[in-house]
């Protein structure tokens, strides 16, 4: 088991192993899922710039247009 400490701001450094494992590099984001009394944690995919294009535009923020426009 890797374990590391949290600091007083709720702060933390990935240990080597666990870098290495999810191949992070500086910059690289994380995705965390809670599962109970668990976390996982995985290397969050690079974000493409054309998904969910239309969330800059606020008069196509309603629920609806969002169901229309989910997957495109």
């Amino acid at each position: 088991m890797i374990l590391s400490r949290i600091t007083s701001k709720a702060q933390t450094t990935i240990p080597k192993a666990v870098r290495a494992a999810l191949g992070l590099k500086e910059g690289d984001e994380l995705a965390y899922e809670i599962d109970g009394d668990r976390v996982i944690v995985t290397r969050a995919d690079a974000r493409d710039p054309f998904v969910n294009n239309f969330s800059t535009f606020t008069e196509w923020a309603e629920e609806a247009d969002c169901r229309a426009y989910d997957g495109f």
